[in-house]
């Protein structure tokens, strides 16, 4: 049966699993981001902002694939986390061909989670950090292949592809996610 979305519970599984400073960072900002569409298409901000908030919490433990996301899957289900958030988060993995992004939800993760992270990347060699960051000066840094190396610009592309929004919006409108978080500059 599935338990009632708590984003405290939620936030301390999280904290149980991810030792990382930069990787629960990295899973604030992609909530914020999923946190900011669900509220643009009038969607549950809780469950969206959990998927966000959980989809890499098992990637220290099982980083390579398959086993992230589905170990974490196994573990959302025995702690009675609906099949759509477990879903969402699996379909973030483009080697799962079982876990197609069908969904808006789905959609939605796989755009947010490589841009959010080179966001964050872009934000950490600015004095300004996320403050007049714009989408002309994040594109100029994606060209650039080794800045952030480990960000897959395919999936940024695809991602906001996808979701069907113009790339520039969809960097801007993340940006604009990210200004909100407490301590984001």
């Amino acid at each position: 049966m599935d338990q009632p979305l708590d984003r405290a519970a939620a936030l301390t599984l999280m904290q149980e699993y991810v030792q990382s400073e930069s990787l629960r960072r990295h899973m604030l900002c992609v909530e914020a981001a999923m946190r900011a569409y669900a509220r643009k298409f009038g969607e549950d901000e809780t469950a969206w902002g959990i998927v966000g908030l959980l989809h890499d919490f098992d990637y220290e433990r099982w980083p390579n694939p398959p086993d992230h996301p589905l170990q974490g899957a196994v573990i959302l289900r025995d702690l009675g986390y609906p099949e759509h958030i477990i879903y969402a988060i699996k379909s973030h993995a483009v080697y799962l061909p079982d876990c197609p992004r069908v969904n808006r939800v789905d959609k939605t993760l796989y755009a947010c989670d490589e841009l959010c992270g080179f966001l964050i990347a872009c934000a950490a060699v600015r004095p300004e950090k996320l403050d007049g960051m714009e989408a002309k000066s994040v594109r100029k840094k994606l060209k650039n292949k080794n800045f952030a190396a480990a960000v897959n610009r395919d999936d940024i592309d695809r991602g906001a592809a996808d979701l069907g929004v113009d790339l520039d919006e969809h960097i801007q409108f993340c940006i604009a996610a990210l200004q909100q978080m407490p301590e984001s500059n």
